[in-house]
Order: C-alpha cells, then sequence, then structure tokens
C-alpha cells in the first residue's frame, strides 16, 4: 500500500499538469483575443478574454490546492500556443483542446480519488463544469462560422471588446 506521501505526490503531480494545462490556455485565449480584436470581431474578442480570465482562476485553485499539500506549483506550460490563427482554425481548436482537457481532468479526478484526496477530487468537478461551458461555446460559435459564415461575422464585425471588467489588482486597488 502506498504511503500518504506517495498517494500527496500523485496528487501533487496531476494538480501541476492540469496548472500547466491551465497556464497554456491562458496564453492560447490571451493571443487569440488580441487577434480576434485585431481582426475587429470585438464580442468574440471580449468573451475569449473573459474565458481567459475563469482559466486564470483555474490555475491559481490549481496553485492553491498544491501549496497546501507541501508542492511547488509549475509555471510552464503543457504546450506550444498557436500564433496568427485564422477565425475558421480559432474555434475548432478551442473545441478540440477543450474536449482534450474535460477528458484529462476527469482521470485526474480519479487519481485523486484513488489516492484518497477529496478536496482535489471537488476542485476537478467544479473546474470541470467551467471548461464544459468553454467548451459549449467554442462549439457553438465553431458551428456558427460553419453554417452561416461571413453572414455570421459581419453581424460581429466592429462590435466592442469591451468586457465591462472593473480594473482591479494591486497597483489599482492601492493595497500595499
Amino acid at each position: 500500500m502506498a504511503t500518504k506521501e506517495e498517494r500527496r505526490a500523485k496528487v501533487i503531480e496531476v494538480l501541476n499538469k492540469a496548472r500547466a494545462m491551465e497556464l497554456q490556455a491562458i496564453h492560447q485565449y490571451m493571443n487569440q483575443h488580441y487577434g480576434l480584436d485585431a481582426m475587429d470581431y470585438g464580442e468574440l474578442a471580449a468573451k475569449m478574454k473573459l474565458i481567459a480570465i475563469d482559466e486564470m482562476r483555474h490555475a491559481e485553485a490549481f496553485a492553491e490546492r498544491i501549496k497546501e499539500l507541501d508542492g511547488e506549483p509549475t509555471t510552464e506550460l503543457s504546450g506550444p500556443v498557436a500564433k496568427g490563427q485564422n477565425i475558421s482554425k480559432i474555434y475548432v481548436h478551442d473545441t478540440v483542446e477543450e474536449d482534450r482537457v474535460i477528458e484529462a481532468y476527469n482521470q485526474f479526478l480519479l487519481v485523486c480519488r484513488d489516492n484518497g484526496d477529496s478536496i482535489s477530487v471537488k476542485l476537478f468537478e467544479q473546474i470541470i463544469d467551467d471548461e464544459q461551458a468553454h467548451f459549449n461555446y467554442f462549439d457553438a460559435i465553431k458551428g456558427h462560422i460553419e453554417s452561416l459564415g461571413d453572414s455570421y461575422l459581419s453581424r460581429i464585425a466592429g462590435t466592442s471588446s469591451s468586457t465591462g471588467l472593473a480594473p482591479q489588482g494591486f497597483v489599482i486597488t492601492g493595497k500595499e
């Protein structure tokens, strides 16, 4: 039977794999956000930025759990960022990636369960719900672009890329 330390190490390993996937997603989605904004698809750019912010929250949640288990959160990305994608490729790419993440996180959840970490199981369950919402959104946009093409995209062209978020952060809030 595995020791408590061995079980904890297995959980930390999958939490760090998930964190690396989130860090890669942040970079990917922010790159796509900038590209969509530059192509003047503001509404799509704004949504992409919000999804990247969701991924930031996930990366932080995984890091916090890793630290609770006395591990060291990774700063590495799980893979390269696809740059310069055109609009017809972005949502196909992201749908595939979110599907891959959901599958991986379900497997990571099982590792946590098998190693007796119900807190990490709950964390994965919550994040899988978010990733499913991202998948559904990307899949819907992909479908609109495939079936409606330029008529769909022309409706979005020139829309605002504002997310309506109030700026927050260490400097803006003035906390020391």
